[in-house]
């Protein structure tokens, strides 16, 4: 069982960042993938950004190519999602999500099989 704590969300206005963090805990963080997802109000579950087991590869969503990095600390088990120019679309709970599935690819939800409660983050005009 892996549980994950996602935090780093708040209220900013358009054009500021954010830095998402999510801490796992197992001993085992570097055998699995991690990805965030969002999901507005309304609106479906939506991939945002993932990387592989080793950090060697990273994975967007269209909407947030030049804005978004995903990066990872396997000796801190923690994923981090660093956001910038950020837009009120951008307005949703963030999720972030492990897996270790092989042959998914790492934008669907089914590859993932742990995951965070969510942070909020509102993006004002």
């Amino acid at each position: 069982q892996v549980q994950l704590v996602e935090s780093g969300g708040g209220l900013v206005q358009a054009g500021a960042s954010l830095r998402l963090s999510c801490a796992a805990s197992t001993r085992t963080f570097s055998n699995y993938n991690m990805v965030w997802f969002r999901q507005a109000p309304g609106k479906d579950r939506e991939f945002v950004a993932a990387i592989n087991w080793s950090g060697s590869s990273t994975y967007y969503a269209d909407f947030v190519k030049g804005r978004f990095g995903i990066s990872r600390d396997n000796t801190k088990n923690t994923v981090y999602l660093q956001m910038n120019s950020l837009k009120p679309e951008d307005t949703a709970v963030y999720y972030c999500a492990a897996g270790a599935r092989r042959g998914v690819p790492l934008g669907r939800i089914m590859a993932y099989d742990y995951w965070g409660q969510g942070t909020q983050v509102t993006v004002s005009s």
